[in-house]
């Protein structure tokens, strides 16, 4: 069901398909591009949804706090800018 749990992925992840399972903690659109931040026991992991992900962009608009989630997707680095040096998973997203 799941490869890795939220707050074990690092940079060293970069570039590979993972499968995670957990609650989306906080939901954010900023100009199309929607942020959920999804956590499970582990820790709390940053997930993307770009507007050119068609119907999976549809669904994400639609989460809300504590809905249960499983997405796959690949791991990329954040740029410098947009690291969260408070979150122990914020060089990823």
């Amino acid at each position: 069901m799941r490869t890795h749990y939220c707050g074990d992925l690092d940079v060293s992840h970069t570039g590979q398909e993972v499968t995670l399972c957990g609650w989306a903690d906080r939901r954010r659109d900023h100009g199309g591009v929607i942020f959920v931040d999804l956590r499970d026991r582990e820790g709390v992991v940053q997930v993307v949804v770009d507007p050119d992900c068609g119907e999976h962009f549809a669904l994400a608009d639609r989460v809300r706090n504590e809905y249960v989630l499983r997405v796959r997707g690949c791991v990329r680095e954040r740029s410098e800018a947009t690291v969260n040096p408070a979150m122990k998973t914020g060089r990823i997203e």
